[in-house]
Order: C-alpha cells, then sequence, then structure tokens
C-alpha cells in the first residue's frame, strides 16, 4: 500500500504534535532541575520549608504537611540527584523532538522504545496513585507508541515515494 500525499502531509503533522508534546516535557524537566538545583542551596531549602509550614490554605493541610515531611527527609543534598536525573530525561526527551521535527527514521523507534519503555511504571502509578493527569499522559504515551509504530513499519521506499 503506497501513501498519499495527503496521508503523508497527515504523518508529518503528527510527527509535529509528538515533537511539541516532547519539547513541552523537556521545558518541564528542565524546570525541575533549575528549581532542584536551588533547592541544594540550604539556605533556599530552609526558606521553601519554612514558606510550607506557614502557608495557610485549609483544604490541603494534608498534603502540604506531607510535603513538608518528604523536603525534610530528603534534605537539601538528593536535590542534585533529582536535578542531574530531571536533565538526562530532558536531554532524551528533546533527542526524540528534534528528531521526530526534522522527520527522522530513527528518531520515530527511539520514541518507540523510550516511551514505550515507561508505560508499565505509567500504568502502575496510575493505578496506584490514580489522578486524571496521570491518565491522559498514559493514554497519550500509548497513542504516541502506536502511532510511531505504524508510521515506523512503512518501507523507507514507501515514505520516499508517496505518489
Amino acid at each position: 500500500m503506497t501513501p498519499t500525499p495527503k496521508r503523508a502531509s497527515r504523518h508529518s503533522v503528527g510527527l509535529r504534535i509528538i515533537a511539541i508534546y516532547k519539547a513541552v516535557k523537556t521545558v518541564g524537566l528542565i524546570l525541575v532541575a533549575i528549581a532542584a538545583f536551588r533547592l541544594d542551596r540550604t539556605q533556599n531549602f530552609e526558606r521553601l520549608v519554612h514558606w510550607l509550614e506557614h502557608l495557610s490554605l485549609t483544604d490541603s493541610n494534608s498534603l502540604r504537611w506531607s510535603l513538608v515531611n518528604l523536603l525534610e527527609t530528603m534534605g537539601p543534598s538528593k536535590f542534585v540527584a533529582i536535578g542531574i536525573v530531571a536533565l538526562a530525561y530532558a536531554a532524551i526527551f528533546a533527542t526524540e523532538g528534534i528528531g521526530l521535527w526534522m522527520r527522522k527514521y530513527w528518531a520515530e523507534w527511539f520514541t518507540v522504545i523510550a516511551t514505550g519503555s515507561l508505560i508499565p511504571l505509567e500504568l502502575y502509578e496510575t493505578v496506584r496513585h490514580f489522578t486524571w493527569l496521570k491518565l491522559a499522559v498514559l493514554l497519550a504515551n500509548v497513542v504516541i507508541v502506536v502511532y510511531l509504530v505504524r508510521i515506523a513499519l512503512q518501507s523507507r521506499a514507501e515514505r520516499a515515494n508517496p505518489g
């Protein structure tokens, strides 16, 4: 089956949408890394804990104290590791996004492997601590993997000769 120009164009749009999704995730992880590296400084860490302790939010009081306890347990030194891991994932997402944006064949398979390998963990986390956001991300990633596998399985000749 030879893809029509319209179908090839639709694939191009799909790849661009996934690339933008990966770019948003990259920026988010870079922001997490910046915050983590700033929390490495004891003064900034203590300021955050102090601010959380004195924040008055009646609806989320238990969540606030859970966060304070988690931060105090971790301590400021653990945030360097969090920042490094966030930057590593940001590099992976950036590589996927740039490769997909440029319509590189290798990027399709790289994204399938990288995204697909995290789906079992996302499924576990979604079932364990359900939120609608986790479910949405899980479903988006499943759709991305299925979509990219379908595109990547087309032979290179079919893709090069859309007409």
